[in-house]
C-alpha cells in the first residue's frame, strides 16, 4: 500500500509558541521531524502541511516539500485530510499523520500504525507502561479488545484497578497511546466529515470521534522506550540535551 506521510505544523501552540520553528540541534524542529520521518523509510513520500509562510520557507530552504493548507482547521487530522484530497496525492492508499513535535519517533511506531490499516480502517500505536502513569491526566491511555481494536482512549486511569489482588493483571494492560495515526483513504475522509462527538469534547481527544461512530482503529502494541513529543520549554531543553548526546560532533 503506497503511504503518504503528512506532518501538520502550525505556529499557534500556546505552551510552546512558534513550535515548528524552535531550534533543535540548531535546525527548526519541523525540519528535524521531516528528516526523521524520511530517513525511517516507512512512507513513500513525506510532506509538511502548514498555513504559515515562515514554516513553508524553512521547509523549502531545507529541500523539503510543504503544502499550503487552510487556517481554520480544528485538528491535525483535518489538515492532513486537506492534503490527502489534493489530486497529486490521491494515489496513496494509506495516509500517515506524524505530529510535528516528534523528532525521535521510532520506525516501529510508524510501521505499527501503518500495519494496522491492513486489518482496520484506522491505525495507531501504543506502548506498554508502568501502572504509575494511570494517575497522569496528560498521558492518554487506551484499552483494546482481543483483536487489537481500540475500545476507548482516555485521560482517566483505564483500566481501573478495583481490587489490589489484581495488580499483577493490571500491569499487563496499561498502554500509553502514541499520537501517530494511519488512515485508509476513505476512513480519513469519513473521520473529518463526522460532527464533533461529546466524548471527544469532554476528553479533548479527537480519536474518540471515529470510535464513537463505529470506525475501527487498530492499535499496534509495542514495548518501549517511548520517545515523547515536545510540548513545553522544558521538553525542548531535554530534547536538545538528547540531541547533543546522540549527535555530538555532527550537524
Amino acid at each position: 500500500m503506497p503511504v503518504l506521510a503528512v506532518i501538520p505544523a502550525r505556529l499557534g501552540a500556546t505552551r510552546l509558541p512558534r513550535k515548528p520553528l524552535r531550534l533543535l540541534g540548531g535546525e527548526p524542529l519541523v525540519t528535524r521531524v521531516l528528516d526523521r520521518v524520511t530517513s525511517l523509510g516507512v512512507a513513500d513520500r513525506v510532506v509538511v502541511a502548514t498555513d504559515a509562510e515562515e514554516v513553508h520557507a524553512a521547509v523549502r530552504a531545507h529541500g523539503g516539500t510543504s503544502v499550503d493548507t487552510r487556517q481554520d482547521h480544528p485538528s491535525g487530522t483535518d489538515r492532513v485530510a486537506e492534503v490527502a484530497a489534493r489530486p497529486e496525492y490521491r494515489e496513496f492508499d494509506v495516509v500517515l499523520n506524524v505530529q510535528g513535535d516528534e523528532p525521535f519517533v521510532s520506525a516501529d511506531v510508524l510501521r505499527g500504525a501503518v500495519g494496522m490499516c491492513a486489518r482496520f480502517p484506522l491505525g495507531t500505536s501504543a506502548v506498554r507502561r508502568d501502572p504509575g502513569i494511570l494517575q497522569e491526566p496528560n498521558i492518554v491511555k487506551v484499552v483494546c479488545d482481543a483483536s487489537g481494536r481500540a475500545m476507548y482512549f482516555s485521560r482517566a486511569p483505564i483500566p481501573w484497578l478495583r481490587d489490589a489482588v489484581d495488580h499483577a493483571v493490571l500491569a499487563s494492560l496499561v498502554l500509553q497511546h502514541v499520537g501517530v495515526y494511519a488512515y485508509q483513504r476513505r476512513a480519513l475522509q469519513a473521520w473529518v466529515e463526522l460532527p464533533v462527538h461529546p466524548l471527544e469534547q469532554v476528553e479533548r481527544l479527537e480519536q474518540l470521534r471515529p470510535l464513537a461512530a463505529g470506525l475501527g482503529m487498530g492499535v499496534a502494541v509495542l514495548d518501549g522506550p517511548l520517545d515523547g513529543g515536545i510540548d513545553t520549554e522544558d521538553d525542548l531543553a531535554r530534547a536538545n540535551e538528547r540531541w547533543r548526546d546522540l549527535y555530538a560532533g555532527r550537524n
